[in-house]
């Protein structure tokens, strides 16, 4: 692996990406690999022409498009044509019915990102566009700092793309995110310490080795993949948009980009504005923005991660304040859940709906439970909840908490005396739940 020069992206002639700007300071940049900015050290995002965005799209271009998140290209950074597909986004749009009733809900839908491709997280819409936009810029190492789905779709999207990989995780991580990884063959580094330690350790190697970092100097980039998860669902309600959407916050990147990307359809007419409530979802153990909502602070005070849901796990989020923004300013909210409880949420949805997400997933039932019980959110309401990862990850959260086969021996009576014990276990169960 061998470090390279980027250079300034020219500008193709009809794309619709203008430029980068500060977020805090407003101070603009050309379409370089830089998160950063120079003058006040906000982050940096991508500029696009909304002017041009109205000529070029319609309803009618979109939906003749691919069946995948480049459906939206004229919407993303990235100029050319020759673009990673792996055949990312379109995930389901569920509307709930078990779930939906257990809850006291009318118009609840689940955003199924568990079977995303082509590794079961929402993490490939953004990868898939950080490394279109790293090809362009010239990289051929790409990286990232990651807490296990990251990892996972920088590998297997850098894999397609022939491009060389190198990713850091917490040496903590599920082993079935570190399977996850190595399948790819990419040089895999275990760090000894949470994801915030890693994180900084690949700012330091960014900037020593010259890669492509995709959640660091790629960043605002990478970050724009999580608008199609706006696209899709306002596509997917018929042009709609709904009225309340429950999603996890981590870095507070996918929260914040879902906004944007109602914003920028109803900026360009394919949607009618209306008001759209936005909750967050945080697990007790990492609730920075949780914490800060409830105390109604305009900052984020760092925390040391203690929780189950390590994708989940940034202790110092850095789009945490514009996640309280978006939250406030929709009259939302942001609430966090105890471990136990986001062990609960994953049961409840595997068994309502037939849907195994991982503990980020389980965090996100369990504060829409949370948010119905509390009367937070309205039963009439059309609410989206975003699953953004696969259960089959994170197996370790679950065991000991979902039973235990029932062994028998291959004659009838056995059979028969083990599905009466089953049975009466079960009528126990919900005897307990009634009570």
């Amino acid at each position: 692996m061998t470090a390279v020069t980027t250079h300034t992206q020219t500008q193709t002639t009809g794309a619709t990406f203008e430029k980068l700007k500060c977020k805090e300071c407003g101070a603009e940049y050309a379409l370089e690999a830089k998160h950063v900015c120079e003058v006040c050290f906000g982050p940096l995002e991508v500029q696009y022409n909304y002017d041009l965005l109205r000529q070029k799209v319609s309803r009618a271009t979109i939906e003749a498009g691919p069946k995948s998140i480049w459906r939206y290209r004229s919407f993303l950074p990235v100029a050319s044509d020759d673009v990673i597909d792996v055949g990312t986004g379109m995930t389901p749009l569920v509307k709930s019915e078990r779930l939906a009733r257990r809850l006291g809900l009318k118009n609840l839908y689940i955003k199924n990102d568990a079977v995303n491709m082509p590794t079961l997280s929402f993490k490939d819409r953004v990868v898939s566009v950080a490394l279109s936009r790293a090809r362009e810029l010239g990289f051929s190492t790409v990286s990232c700092a990651s807490t296990g789905n990251l990892a996972n779709s920088t590998a297997a999207i850098a894999a397609k793309a022939g491009l060389d990989c190198c990713v850091f995780i917490p040496s903590d991580l599920e082993a079935g995110k570190i399977l996850g990884t190595l399948i790819y063959n990419p040089i895999l580094m275990a760090v000894k310490g949470n994801y915030d330690q890693v994180n900084r350790l690949c700012s330091e190697v960014a900037n020593t080795h010259g890669w492509g970092f995709v959640n660091i100097n790629l960043r605002p980039y990478y970050s724009e993949g999580s608008k199609t998860l706006g696209y899709e669902v306002a596509e997917q309600l018929g042009w709609k948009l709904p009225d309340h959407v429950v999603a996890p916050i981590a870095s507070g990147s996918l929260y914040t980009k879902i906004y944007k990307g109602f914003q920028e359809f109803v900026k360009v007419g394919l949607v009618e504005d209306k008001a759209v409530r936005f909750s967050g979802a945080q697990a007790e153990g990492c609730s920075p923005v949780a914490q800060a909502f409830a105390e109604n602070r305009d900052f984020i005070t760092p925390v040391k991660p203690n929780t189950i849901a390590k994708s989940i796990a940034i202790g110092n989020p850095a789009d945490g304040v514009y996640a309280l923004e978006v939250a406030r300013k929709t009259n939302g909210h942001i609430e966090s859940v105890n471990d136990a409880e986001v062990i609960e949420g994953m049961k409840l949805l595997a068994e309502t709906e037939g849907i195994f997400t991982e503990t980020a997933g389980g965090t996100t039932i369990a504060v829409l439970k949370k948010l119905v019980e509390a009367g937070k959110i309205d039963p009439d309401e059309t609410t989206v909840v975003y699953i953004t990862g696969n259960g089959l990850k994170t197996q370790e959260a679950v065991q000991g908490y979902v039973g235990e086969p029932l062994t028998i021996d291959a004659k009838l009576e056995s059979f028969e005396n083990a599905l009466e014990r089953a049975r009466t276990l079960d009528r126990l169960e919900w005897q307990e739940v009634l009570v």
